[in-house]
């Protein structure tokens, strides 16, 4: 895969949105494309590999996909619902292959960002409710928690595959 002369973050704004919710969607694209770069050469068992101990890149992947989607949902004002959570018990299960990970992945990312296109974010301190404590966040803190979040993983996901791929 080649990669884009520019990074999403210095592409620009993205047009008609929200500056906050405009970061977000350049997080994930750019999320997106640094997973489909540094594992383009992984075969399927290095996916499921967990060097040391650590989550391995499938893990990394469904868990950036499953995680958007859930905090996305808290973003809406919404509950999670039961499919969302039978999903996050079944992040670490392996044997899926790239094809089906990037998949699922691109998928989430881009309901991700569509929702982030349509959300109201004239009051950035509006708050929004997390988990079955319903810890109140202020709405923009949620989001950019998003955006760290995905990031962080997208960097485990680069390392570990980088150990994968030089054999532990």
């Amino acid at each position: 895969m080649e990669r884009p002369a520019l990074e999403p973050w210095l592409r620009g704004p993205v047009e008609n949105v929200h500056p906050v919710a405009g970061a977000l969607i350049r997080c994930f694209e750019h999320a997106l494309e640094d997973i489909e770069h540094w594992t383009q050469d992984l075969n399927e068992r290095q996916f499921w590999e967990r060097p040391g101990g650590v989550a391995s890149v499938g893990f990394q992947i469904r868990h950036i996909g499953r995680s958007v989607d859930r905090l996305m949902t808290y973003a809406q004002g919404k509950p999670l619902d039961a499919a969302q959570l039978e999903a996050l018990r079944s992040e670490m299960q392996p044997g899926a292959t790239r094809a089906e990970l990037l998949a699922e992945l691109r998928a989430s990312l881009e309901a991700a960002k569509a929702a982030a296109r349509a959300m109201d974010l004239s009051d950035e301190s509006a708050p929004r409710y997390i988990g079955r404590k319903r810890i109140e966040v202020p709405l923009v803190g949620l989001l950019i928690h998003i955006a760290e979040h995905t990031q962080r993983h997208t960097g485990q996901a680069i390392t570990t595959a980088r150990l994968v791929r030089a054999g532990g």
